[in-house]
């Protein structure tokens, strides 16, 4: 019989696995990721695009053709040639006499390419009092961008304006430096008030022992499935008896109201999650409930802080509603949303001026948003994985 080696092939399972493998998921979820991203920034681009274009591009061009495009880009314009039949069909001919285009008025109107579809022959005017303009298709970018509606949005500057026949319109100003001042006034404020007593209560709820404890806190997460109307009408009374109605005090108490049970909620879970130890030690060292929260707690819990900063901030800036019914329509206290809609309302032909409206209303959300994005992930995942 043949002698043992001493050595055994390794199974099957236990075999390397193949090197170059694709993760077909994977791939698959950043492929779906890609086209989220780019169906929310395409328009986003779009918007900061036209927000710089005159009124007149706006009516005449899509916003991508800033970028490198081929188009019919008028070379020659000629009168209307004597003795055709206007009512009929017409051959026109371009001004050198080398092509020609054959077509009705309402053709000509809409651009009729020559022969050799080299050029176009457009007809500008009416039918009896016009010219022909020769196009040729060319590499072109529409670069007109101007500053003009920004000065009028946020200036309330009037701007001159010439219209393609040569005349001169006036455009009065439409002033948003109020507004934007009034939704930082209303907004600052909103998410630092819960915070400070969100923190509070979620220390509260996640170490110290008190009779009611899991009641209180089973009160305050059901709080999170009442809708925000419901409270509007029982509060809008309160405040008319109180005289907040109209005061930015009451909209920043009822921010606070209607954002407590989440940020509650969100720092509970990021506070019951911090290691034991360091507050028991703290306790052996004689520090007090206070010292603990200010010295420990707080610092540590910047991520979930930021975490609840960023979705009220970004609530309380677009919210409409809730400025509507508590501050009113008053121009001296309409906050950014509100006047944007009176935009809409009275200007919504104006799309370079709503373009570039809306374009200030997102500018400090993302600038908010950005900032403290390094935070966003770790305070949404607070309390997600235990041991």
């Amino acid at each position: 019989m043949a002698a043992s080696t001493g050595t055994q092939a390794p199974p099957s399972s236990m075999a390397g696995k193949p090197k170059g493998r694709f993760n077909w998921g994977q791939i698959f979820i950043n492929v779906v990721l890609v086209l989220i991203i780019i169906v929310w920034t395409i328009p986003t681009v779009g918007l900061l695009i036209s927000s710089f274009r005159t009124r007149f591009d706006i009516q005449t061009s899509g916003w991508w053709t800033v970028l490198p495009h081929r188009e019919y880009v008028t070379v020659v314009e000629f009168p209307v040639p004597d003795g055709l039949n206007r009512e009929g069909v017409m051959t026109i001919q371009t001004p050198d006499g080398s092509a020609a285009a054959e077509g009705t008025f309402e053709q000509f109107r809409d651009g009729v390419s020559t022969g050799d579809g080299k050029f176009r022959l457009t007809w500008s005017g009416n039918r009896r009092a016009g010219t022909i303009q020769l196009q040729e298709r060319k590499w072109t970018m529409n670069t007109g961008f101007t500053l003009d509606n920004y000065k009028q949005v946020l200036g309330g500057t009037a701007i001159e304006i010439r219209q393609p026949d040569g005349t001169v319109q006036t455009e009065p100003g439409i002033d948003l430096s109020n507004a934007f001042i009034n939704s930082l006034v209303v907004t600052i404020p909103a998410p630092v008030i819960p915070i400070l007593i969100a923190a509070f209560a979620a220390y509260g709820f996640a170490w110290m022992r008190f009779p009611g404890r899991r009641i209180f806190f089973i009160m305050v997460v059901a709080l999170l499935v009442v809708p925000l109307q419901i409270a509007l009408v029982p509060i809008l009374r309160d405040y008319l008896a109180l005289d907040l109605n109209g005061t930015f005090l009451g909209v920043w108490l009822a921010h606070t109201g209607f954002g407590l049970p989440l940020a509650t909620y969100l720092l509970f879970a990021y506070i019951s999650m911090l290691p034991r130890d360091i507050l028991e030690s703290a306790f052996i060292d004689g520090a007090s409930h206070f010292t603990i929260f200010t010295q420990l707690i707080l610092p540590l819990s910047v991520p979930a802080l930021a975490s609840f900063a960023i979705f009220q901030f970004l609530w309380v800036w677009n919210d409409y509603l809730v400025a509507l019914i508590f501050l009113g329509a008053r121009p001296n206290v309409q906050v950014l949303t509100m006047r944007l809609a009176d935009m809409v309302g009275s200007r919504g032909s104006d799309w370079h001026l709503l373009t570039a409206g809306a374009f200030i209303s997102m500018i400090l959300p993302l600038i908010v948003f950005f900032s403290l994005q390094r935070y966003f992930v770790r305070g949404l995942m607070a309390g997600s994985v235990k041991g």
